[in-house]
């Protein structure tokens, strides 16, 4: 089946769905001979619906072998080995496997690929720790509701507190699902292409050479010429644009003038032209720009092309360490992957919920002083333990506030289950240790789609909040806090500042 005949096919499975005739539209998808793996995602979907649970992994399994890279096909297969009694261990890999995909983002947002839904991470470890539970390991489910809490935005916390609270008391809690009437539809440029539109009407002579000439095409009587040779057909632009070599794009690229595109890694485009100053024509989603060859590595579409000895091949290109994609301050000493003691739930450990700038989670033993409090959240925020001050509401009102002479049994006391939320602010200066404040000034102009991104313009003076990594510092300007490049600016001497 050519491209044209699956993309027709294609969009008229995604019209009949539309209509809300499921059954005729996975009628449609499974007539098509070589569905893509955007295609087997929409036929697992329909199947879920008409809940035939072993036909849905059939497809999400084509779809993940076509795609191994698709996060949001692994999560759909999670949720069907969720679905199938005593899978749980299947749905727990996927769930691991889905966030692994994630590589350290808050979501992916798949509209630039024809799906209208936002995978985010918070949802993955959510249903992550529904199946710990069902496998009966609390403490882990635990764990992954607290990590959980790091990538949340305000309109999750109440399911991850729920969830929390219901491991606590060791119940089961809801599934989070994916809206499976929700598919991926191709692209609007090249079903538009399937039309043939006559934008001159029909042509009609007004002059001719030849008397009486009644001829209505294109041009009148003309000689014709002996060839074996035909005109080749033009093709239309969008068809020619996929003749350029797939790449993937290997590190985020942030354009300065307007012809070039912003990428970021994990992109597919397509390479219409290289230069010899390794500057690359590229397309993707629909614009065209410049985008420099080395941060891209060239894709192979097929399948078998990925696999050399049975084996897939390593990228042949490192990318730089980027910084995990949270809503806050990144906690001091190790990385993601990296287990710490506070995620080391015991048994007569306490959660304690912490809104600050940004909401995170500290777990500290039972009974614990309010020294060995605010010694785990200036940890957590990277600041002295005597510049926390900690309070039972959002008021901050004096009564409210926690300090050394506090009864902490009254405040343990407090705790719904084995868990308590509790207000943070910082004391503008500390008595053991002043805050020495480093400024840091714009190189260069930078900005970023990402949330946790910190955008500003050049010649801004930005305050050094912490050091990520050698690559990354987090700061603030202009009231707003985030990441950056290190590489973006440059250290000031700031009197006054």
């Amino acid at each position: 089946m050519s491209f044209l005949d699956t993309l027709r096919q294609w969009d008229n499975a995604c019209t009949v769905a539309d209509g809300q005739d499921f059954s005729a539209a996975l009628q449609v998808f499974l007539s098509i001979q070589e569905p893509n793996s955007k295609i087997c995602f929409n036929i697992g979907c329909l199947h879920l619906l008409n809940e035939d649970l072993s036909a849905a992994e059939k497809a999400f399994d084509s779809s993940i072998s076509k795609d191994e890279h698709l996060a949001v096909a692994f999560f759909q297969r999670a949720i069907t080995f969720y679905k199938m009694s005593r899978r749980y261990e299947e749905s727990l890999a996927d769930f691991q496997q889905t966030f692994k995909e994630l590589r350290g983002n808050q979501l992916i947002d798949y509209g630039a690929l024809g799906l209208r839904y936002k995978l985010t991470a918070c949802e993955v470890l959510h249903n992550m720790a529904l199946a710990e539970a069902q496998l009966g390991r609390w403490e882990k489910a635990q764990e992954s509701l607290v990590k959980a809490l790091d990538y949340s935005s305000d309109s999750k916390l109440g399911a991850i507190d729920k969830a929390l609270q219901a491991t606590l008391k060791q119940k089961l809690f809801k599934l989070t699902g994916f809206p499976s009437k929700v598919l991926f539809k191709p692209n609007k440029r090249y079903v538009a292409e399937l039309e043939k539109k006559d934008y001159l009407c029909k042509a009609k002579v007004v002059a001719s050479v030849v008397p009486q000439d009644e001829f209505s095409g294109f041009a009148p009587l003309m000689p014709q010429v002996e060839s074996d040779q035909t005109l080749a057909r033009p093709e239309p632009e969008v068809l020619r644009a996929l003749e350029g070599e797939p790449h993937t794009v290997l590190y985020e690229f942030v354009p300065e003038t307007s012809d070039e595109l912003a990428v970021v890694p994990g992109n597919v485009v397509f390479v219409l032209q290289k230069g010899a100053d390794n500057w690359a024509s590229v397309v993707f989603n629909e614009r065209r720009g410049l985008v420099p060859y080395n941060y891209l590595e060239r894709l192979e579409i097929s399948l078998a092309a990925k696999l050399k000895d049975g084996k897939p091949r390593p990228p042949s290109q490192q990318p730089p360490t980027r910084p995990e994609r949270k809503s806050g301050l990144p906690p001091s000493g190790g990385g993601r992957d990296t287990p710490t003691k506070e995620a080391q739930l015991v048994d007569d450990s306490y959660v304690v919920k912490v809104r600050f700038t940004f909401t995170f989670a500290v777990i500290v033993p039972r009974g614990s002083s309010y020294a060995t409090l605010a010694q785990k959240v200036g940890e957590k925020l990277s600041v002295p333990a005597d510049a926390v001050i900690l309070s039972l509401s959002s008021e901050a009102a004096e009564e409210d506030v926690i300090n050394g002479s506090t009864d902490m049994e009254a405040v343990w006391g407090r705790a719904s289950g084995r868990c308590i939320t509790l207000w943070c602010r910082l004391a503008e200066t500390s008595e053991t240790e002043p805050r020495r404040e480093t400024f840091l000034l714009a190189l260069h102009t930078y900005d970023s789609p990402n949330p946790e991104d910190l955008t500003f313009q050049q010649g801004d003076k930005i305050l050094l909040l912490s050091k990520v990594n050698q690559d990354w510092l987090e700061g603030q300007c202009h009231g707003n806090t985030g990441i950056f490049p290190a590489a973006f600016v440059e250290e000031v001497s700031v009197s006054e500042p």
